[in-house]
C-alpha cells in the first residue's frame, strides 16, 4: 500500500498536520508521500493541476493500491482524482481520507473575501494573501476558483471506502455541508470532532482512526 497526503490550500508538505501523519506512518515503517502542491508556481495553482500531479506521482510508484489523504482543498482535489480513476489498474485508489474537506470549493464565497473581495479577485485576476507556509504575501490567480467550480463534489461517483474527519468548531468549511455529503453516502464514515479548521486538538484521535481505518497499528 502507498501513502500520499494532499496538503491545503496556501499550505505545504510540512504543515503540522502532514509532518505528524508522515512521523506516525514512519514510525510504523510506512513512507508518506507528500508533493508540494505550491510547484512550480503557487500563483498558476488549479485542481487540475493538482490532479495532474498527483496522477503523475502516483504513477511514478511501484504497482500496488494507493491510500489518498487530503486536507482542505487537497481533499477535494483527491476526490476528483479518484473520481476520474486516477492510478489506473496498476494503482488503484484502495481508501480516501479527508481531514476538514473543503467540497464545495469553487462553488461557495470564500469568507475571507466576502463578496467584495470576491468581486475583485474576478475582475482583477488576482487575490493577494498571506502564505501560511511562508509568512509572506503570495498571490494567486483566479483561475483557481474557475477552475475548481468544474469539480462538482456532490456529482462524483466513487465508491471507495472514505474516512472524513472534521471539527465541528470549522469557520473554514462548513461542516453541515460536509456532514450532508458523507451522510448521503454509505461508503463514508464522519467522524465529528470537537475542534476547528486545523485540526491542532485532535491530532491524537485522527491518528486513532486513521490507524484503524487503514488497518495499522495505533
Amino acid at each position: 500500500m502507498h501513502y500520499v497526503y494532499l496538503h491545503g490550500f496556501a499550505s505545504s508538505p510540512a504543515s503540522s498536520k502532514a509532518l505528524y501523519l508522515a512521523g506516525r506512518l514512519a514510525e510504523r515503517g510506512v513512507v508518506l508521500h507528500r508533493p508540494d502542491l505550491n510547484r512550480p508556481d503557487f500563483s498558476t495553482l488549479t485542481v487540475s493541476r493538482i490532479i495532474a500531479q498527483v496522477a503523475a506521482l502516483v504513477a511514478a510508484l511501484p504497482a500496488g493500491p494507493v491510500t489518498l489523504f487530503g486536507s482542505s482543498l487537497g481533499a477535494f482535489a483527491a476526490l476528483h482524482a479518484a473520481d476520474g480513476r486516477c492510478g489506473g489498474e496498476a494503482h488503484p485508489i484502495a481508501r480516501l481520507v479527508f481531514l476538514a474537506p473543503a467540497l464545495d470549493f469553487g462553488r461557495v464565497t470564500i469568507d475571507e473575501l466576502g463578496e467584495a473581495g470576491m468581486a475583485r479577485w474576478r475582475e482583477t485576476g488576482w487575490w493577494e494573501l498571506t502564505h501560511h507556509a511562508t509568512g509572506e504575501t503570495a498571490r494567486v490567480h483566479y483561475g483557481l476558483f474557475g477552475d475548481a467550480a468544474r469539480y462538482d463534489s456532490f456529482a462524483a461517483r466513487t465508491a471507495i471506502p472514505t474516512l472524513v474527519l472534521h471539527g465541528d468548531h470549522d469557520t473554514i468549511v462548513d461542516p453541515a455541508m460536509v456532514a450532508g455529503w458523507a451522510g448521503a453516502r454509505p461508503h463514508v464514515r464522519l467522524v465529528r470532532l470537537d475542534d476547528d479548521h486545523q485540526l491542532g486538538e485532535s491530532h491524537d484521535r485522527v491518528w486513532t482512526e486513521i490507524a484503524s481505518f487503514v488497518g495499522l497499528p495505533g
